[in-house]
């Protein structure tokens, strides 16, 4: 699923985790959460095997995606399924 900067940086707040820790838990390099973050409302542009680490990484804290027909609002987002 395409997802954007925003929402992988509000993920990773609603997650308590730090770029650092982001990335230490997706496998990836700091940078690579950084750079992500940058593009904002715009689609990441990503290697697929890194966007899946993120995913994962994020869904085994308990943060989900959700693509515009799922939000409760206008546009896409995040939600926390679980507390960690």
């Amino acid at each position: 699923m395409p997802v954007t900067g925003n929402q992988i940086k509000a993920a990773r707040a609603l997650a308590g985790m730090d770029q650092k820790q982001l990335a230490d838990a997706a496998g990836v390099g700091i940078n690579t959460i950084r750079n992500f973050e940058k593009w904002n409302d715009q689609i990441v542009r990503g290697r697929l095997d890194t966007m899946n680490n993120i995913y994962a990484a994020l869904a085994d804290v308990g943060v989900v995606f959700l693509e515009d027909s799922q939000a409760s609002t206008d546009g896409i987002g995040v939600r926390m399924v679980r507390k960690p």
